[in-house]
């Protein structure tokens, strides 16, 4: 049976007044109780009764009497009272013991959108928390992880699980072959990484994720690639695919990316052209170690990620994947 919604909000301010009277079944002692005149119960009482549709007291010689219906609504009454009080507290308490500190190891990539969702949805709920942040490739995060220096590691590919740790998946994004704006290929919807066999490729150092999915995907299309650049974060790789030095294997930038960048009045500019390839996405995920004892903001950071992150992050996802 669907709640009477408008019933339900004009009594609500009642409640009180009527958990009390039920307690004192005295006119004159609920009002001093509350603090409030002794008409102020009298005219709650008659609203009540007005709203639920039947007598709620009884003159009974000079006192009151409640009756049955009276009775029967009593619990409940004091049951949502009760409830919610019991919320109230939590709230409270959670506020005030959530002042701790949060530490997370990520990837470069993941510090422009993706960490900072993440921690501005936690903040907006607990403000007095603080977040410790460490930047490296994943193998760093994740040996972090493991060492205990940070409580979080945000990677990709995800951390299997095991030997202590537990972890989540996000989201994932697609894997997309990075051409200079001029390249032969550059007007074509996608491209198989073959294609690229005797192009210079533009890489990233050994231990961070993405060097390894792009290692895969061209072992995957047949050849080694011949490395011209191994350089340490993905800005410096567009910036020399851009000038025509190589090529590259990246996540898309964000909106519009794959139509193309430029500068104008340059040479320098790049495209980003879809991988004909089932293995061409990376999985974002996060880890955590499976501890005894985990402090309050920890606990709390987590399973906001683990039940909330998905939603949190589902705009980031369609303009990074290029859907509507």
């Amino acid at each position: 049976m669907e709640p009477d919604h408008q019933q339900l909000v004009q009594l609500l301010p009642l409640l009180p007044v009527l958990a009390e009277l039920g307690r004192t079944e005295h006119m004159t002692e609920t009002a001093e109780i509350l603090g409030v005149p002794q008409s102020t119960v009298s005219r709650a009482v008659a609203r009540a009764a007005a709203i639920v549709g039947m007598e709620l007291l009884v003159r009974d010689g000079r006192g009151i009497r409640l009756t049955p219906a009276a009775k029967t609504l009593l619990p409940y009454i004091e049951a949502a009272l009760q409830d919610f009080q019991a919320g109230l507290d939590r709230v409270r308490h959670e506020s005030d013991v959530v002042r701790g500190r949060i530490g997370v190891s990520f990837q470069h990539t993941f510090g422009e959108a993706t960490l900072p969702l993440l921690i501005s949805a936690f903040r907006g709920r607990y403000p007095h928390t603080v977040f410790t942040l460490r930047q490296g490739p994943r193998d760093d995060c994740l040996e972090e992880l493991a060492a205990g220096d940070t409580d979080f590691a945000l990677t990709a590919p995800v951390a299997p699980e095991g030997r202590g740790i537990r972890s989540w998946p996000l989201y994932r994004e697609p894997l997309r072959a990075v051409l200079h704006y001029r390249h032969p290929l550059a007007g074509r919807s996608s491209v198989h990484l073959s294609e690229l066999r005797q192009d210079p490729y533009v890489t990233l150092p050994a231990g961070v994720g993405l060097r390894a999915l792009g290692e895969a995907l061209l072992r995957e299309a047949g050849f080694r690639p011949r490395t011209a650049f191994e350089v340490q974060e993905t800005t410096t790789v567009r910036g020399l695919v851009s000038a025509g030095l190589g090529f590259s294997i990246l996540p898309p930038a964000g909106p519009g990316a794959g139509t193309g960048q430029f500068l104008p009045e340059t040479e320098l500019g790049l495209v980003e052209v879809a991988i004909e390839s089932d293995l061409a996405f990376r999985q974002i995920g996060i880890a955590w170690r499976d501890r005894t004892f985990e402090p309050d903001a920890v606990r709390l950071f987590r399973e906001m990620v683990v039940s909330d992150g998905e939603e949190l992050l589902a705009e980031l996802v369609r303009a990074r994947s290029g859907t509507p």
